[in-house]
């Protein structure tokens, strides 16, 4: 059809995905997108509010822009990605607005991870309970489990919920 033209990337959400399934260029413009943020919070900073403060909008504007919707995208996400993504939280450690101490990037995307699929193990009418599998219905247990959903043989640890199925398996 020569009305239509193939797109090569989308934006869902405001998470813009390749024709290849790469969130690369999504992760370089919300970096851009945060730097900018971060030379906001120097300015106040340079105008006297307090460090507790800046922290504070740290938090809420950078990290909760570097992490939205990461349940959906992290699988996704390179090594390359993730360090671009904990690099500059790093530069947000150097100016002192986010302690060594506090988790990296990483961790905060498997707590999300984490939040979601329990509010979906345990909801019956969340929206993605219908993409969970069945129930086991074995008597027997051998050990606990995190989860009881029949595992699927094969995996793509891209995909959210087999990224959760099998997470802490063994």
């Amino acid at each position: 059809m020569p009305d239509i033209q193939r797109a090569t990337q989308i934006k869902i959400l405001g998470i813009t995905v390749t024709n290849h399934l790469s969130i690369s260029e999504y992760v370089r413009d919300v970096t851009c997108k945060c730097g900018q943020s971060l030379y906001a919070i120097k300015v106040l900073r340079s105008h006297g509010m307090c460090v507790d403060a800046l922290k504070d909008i740290y938090r809420a504007v950078v990290l909760a822009k570097l992490l939205y919707a990461s349940p959906a995208w992290w699988g996704f996400a390179t090594t390359t990605d993730k360090q671009r993504i904990e690099a500059f939280v790093r530069r947000g450690g150097r100016l002192g607005l986010y302690g060594s101490s506090e988790p990296i990037p990483t961790q905060l995307a498997e707590d999300a991870d984490e939040r979601l699929f329990e509010s979906i193990k345990y909801s019956e009418h969340h929206v993605l309970q219908k993409l969970l599998p069945v129930h086991n219905s074995h008597s027997y247990s051998i050990r606990s489990r995190r989860q009881n959903f029949i595992l699927a043989t094969k995996t793509d640890d891209r995909n959210f919920v087999t990224r959760q199925l099998f997470t802490n398996i063994y």
